[in-house]
């Protein structure tokens, strides 16, 4: 193990400022932003390894810490730029043991310039010391930052949640999605008393002399974001899963003292669902490490292999807890599959809220599936585009008006919803495989973590089914506005016509009722007319497969709007 660091050998920091106000202190517009444009320092180099030693001060509201960094030099270089929130202060640099030229961090993004140029390949290691008080979050998850709570008894209760901030909020790192170490070790140091539960998995525990103890995991590929510090006096549930692909799965939920009931009736739900994601994506990608689970003060995150559970042990009528199951789902859909830039968020949350009709309709059948769906799709608001086909940080997707937000939720799993209808079921579980794991027949060892961008997404589709389907995501995800379908109707005939706002073509095929008996209508061209008795009871669309523009909805959403905000 590496020495450890002593608890005030780095810095005395003020405590009188900014002591647990959320949003402060406050983020440079560097540092608030995840995704940003790269420094063409950082074009320059991949990010190989990460070590962070990191002490929590639950009094002071401090952390210090070390972070060692692993680069490879894709070309000759002389400088080096690595994303940490300036209000750090930063007292050592290194660069293989050597101080380097110079370096700054007067925005957030540090830039280190080297005492020599170094080679094409060459491994540079760099080592940062730094400390102060971290940003303390809003609202957590929404905004990011550290969060300074309670226990029931009193206890200090900490938790770190940055996705729409970034890894830069508390460590060192370049703040992009495509930039995963291939490993980062952690040492957790903290109060006697507490425990820190992290990503990957346990290495030891040291006894330090006065108490303390420093908590050491190791991960493997892990996005950025979902590096997380959780320290609390937590109590442990664990058990083994044994997997339908032969291979065994440790599983750990660490929850606040008082609550043992409630938390194994949660882990009880880690199984089966388990089993769910296992038989309709593929196997789970870290079974090396850990499914792991921890209680925090916020409502969630999908920390990889150590999810943010804050629902309180909510019950639904669905018989299972949202918020475990969906941040459950990121362990495939953003921590295997990592979309490669931020406009390709949809990705991540719109495929992981479709599990969740899926897996109702996995225990329950196709009503739960629908009474989920339909749920669903009034929180559709077709304000932009899901996707805008250009890099975007996730502030922009998730927050900038007119957003996108809830519809990379919603909308996208409703895409999904339409095109599972479309292609088929072995079609779509057959899509899902080669987007998540890169190839149709993935099993324990047989794959790594990769990433995925809309256009691999839609070829993925046009692979499996032999068909071209662009001009079903042209329109719905790469406009806003639905399609709409116009029905009419004379004595004996219907006639459907599927129109878009740019004119887009859209041959999607539509089930009609006509007394009971359901068709599929073929609409080449967009338009189709067929016959129909005079007295036929006719319904378009009755099994709600297709999303497409609703005069009901839109009525209900302008009804809403219109209503008096809550004093």
């Amino acid at each position: 193990m590496s020495p450890r660091l002593p608890f005030a050998a780095l810095l005395l920091l003020s405590t009188a400022a900014y002591a647990a106000e959320p949003g402060k202190p406050p983020l440079s517009a560097q540092t608030a932003a995840s995704g940003g444009p790269l420094d063409p320092a950082q074009k320059k180099v991949t990010f190989d390894t990460a070590d962070l030693q990191i002490e929590v001060d639950p009094v002071r509201e401090v952390i210090n810490g070390t972070a060692t960094l692993v680069f490879n030099a894709k070309e000759r270089t002389d400088r080096l730029a690595i994303d940490l929130d300036k209000n750090f202060t930063v007292t050592a640099v290194t660069v293989d043991g050597v101080d380097p030229a110079s370096f700054a961090n007067p925005e957030g993004r540090m830039t280190i310039k080297l005492a020599k140029k170094v080679a094409k390949d060459a491994k540079l290691t760099v080592k940062i010391t730094y400390g102060g008080r971290p940003h303390t979050a809003v609202r957590a998850p929404w905004d990011g930052g550290f969060v300074w709570a309670k226990t029931p008894a009193g206890a200090p209760w900490i938790a770190t949640a940055v996705q729409g901030e970034g890894c830069d909020l508390f460590w060192p790192c370049i703040d992009y999605p495509t930039y995963e170490p291939q490993k980062v070790t952690l040492h957790i140091t903290v109060p006697k008393g507490l425990k820190a539960p992290s990503n990957g998995k346990l290495l030891g525990v040291d006894h330090l002399d006065d108490g303390r103890t420093t908590w050491n995991w190791e991960v493997a590929h892990p996005n950025p974001y979902t590096i997380a510090l959780n320290v609390g006096p937590y109590e442990e549930l664990s058990g083994t899963y044994k997997s339908r692909f032969g291979n065994e799965i440790p599983m750990f939920y660490w929850y606040l003292p008082g609550e043992k009931d409630k938390a194994e009736k949660l882990f009880a739900e880690f199984a089966p669902t388990l089993d769910f994601y296992e038989s309709v994506v593929g196997p789970y990608p870290w079974a090396d490490e850990k499914v792991g689970v921890v209680e925090t003060p916020h409502k969630g995150m999908e920390h990889q292999t150590i999810n943010a559970y804050g629902n309180d042990y909510a019950k639904a009528p669905e018989g299972f807890d949202w918020l475990f199951q969906h941040e459950f789902g990121h362990e495939w859909f953003a921590n295997q599959m990592t979309a490669p830039n931020w406009d390709d968020f949809w990705m991540h949350e719109g495929f992981t809220e479709y599990m969740q009709p899926l897996y109702g309709r996995w225990r329950e059948g196709e009503a739960r599936y629908a009474a989920m769906m339909l749920e669903m799709r009034p929180k559709i608001l077709n304000q932009s585009a899901l996707v805008a086909g250009k890099p975007q940080t996730a502030e922009e997707v998730y927050k900038t008006a007119p957003g996108r937000g809830g519809d990379i939720y919603y909308k996208g799993a409703w895409v999904l919803h339409t095109l599972r209808n479309a292609i088929g079921d072995k079609a779509f579980d057959e899509v899902l495989r080669w987007t998540v794991y890169g190839r149709a027949d993935p099993a324990p060892g047989n794959f790594q973590p990769l990433f995925r961008s809309t256009p691999e997404f839609i070829g993925y589709v046009k692979q499996v089914t032999g068909q071209d389907w662009q001009w079903f995501f042209d329109v719905y995800l790469y406009q806003a506005a639905l399609p709409k379908l116009t029905v009419t109707r004379n004595a004996t005939q219907l006639s459907l016509k599927w129109t878009t706002p740019t004119n887009k073509p859209f041959p999607l095929p539509v089930e009609v009722s006509v007394d009971g008996s359901v068709q599929t209508v073929p609409m080449s061209g967009g338009l189709a007319t067929i016959t129909v008795p005079a007295a036929a009871h006719v319904i378009v669309d009755p099994m709600a497969r297709v999303l497409k523009q609703d005069d009901a909805i839109d009525a209900y959403q302008a009804w809403r709007a219109a209503q008096p905000k809550p004093k």
